[in-house]
């Protein structure tokens, strides 16, 4: 979700990362409701509510897709690992650019000030943990496992 959301804060888009309400794009009356003119999904398995109702509003959509995902509904398809929150975070890194290149706020031959690692979440309690424990093993201290930390 992370990806989602610094595309979005970089390119000047709308996101909805999480779980997508049905009828976002088909009844006007929610809350929620919106007309995009293009939709991007990571999985066409699990967003493919989102698909079935771009394709009933004629609103194009992109995909990332893995070997196993359907094409039904999706008009431009990116393959790509969409599983990998590594991958999705450089995927969404390079859309990004890309779409600041189009609209001539970034140029291709000169270097994008923001770097790949800031579309991807990381704990850093939990490395920062795992940094002191991997210290503690090379002076030969024996750490027992937190079973807790993922």
């Amino acid at each position: 979700q992370r990806a989602v959301l610094k595309f979005a804060q970089y390119v000047g888009t709308q996101y909805v990362a999480g779980r997508w309400m049905p009828g976002t794009l088909t009844n006007q009356n929610t809350l929620k409701y919106m007309e995009p003119r293009l939709i991007i999904v990571t999985d066409p398995r699990i967003d493919h509510q989102a698909l079935e109702e771009a394709a009933y509003m004629n609103i194009p959509t992109i995909a990332l897709c893995d070997t196993y995902s359907t094409l039904k509904f999706v008009d431009v398809a990116i393959p790509a690992n969409n599983k990998g929150k590594e991958s999705i975070a450089l995927l969404y890194w390079l859309l990004a650019r890309e779409v600041l290149h189009l609209k001539g706020i970034q140029e291709r031959s000169k270097p994008w000030e923001i770097v790949p690692d800031l579309f991807l979440w990381r704990d850093i309690e939990a490395e920062e943990k795992r940094s002191r424990e991997e210290a503690l093993r090379a002076e030969g201290v024996d750490v027992k496992p937190d079973w807790d930390v993922p």
